[in-house]
């Protein structure tokens, strides 16, 4: 749980930035927050969480 938070709001302010720096817009923004609600309830989902698991495991190692 604590990953996923993590991974969330390290997103959040990658999103911020993007937005802030007008790298990308709202709109696109908003489509791929879209997408990331729409994947986290496929099949696939459980995996994803794994492997961001794993490489946190493995950042919070080296």
């Amino acid at each position: 749980m604590i990953v996923s938070v993590s991974a969330v709001l390290l997103l959040a302010l990658v999103v911020a930035v993007l937005l802030r720096q007008r790298t990308v817009g709202a709109g696109p923004a908003l489509a791929c927050a879209t997408f990331g609600f729409c994947l986290a309830s496929t099949g696939i989902a459980p995996a994803i969480t794994e492997f961001l698991a794993a490489v946190a495991g493995l950042v919070s190692r080296g």
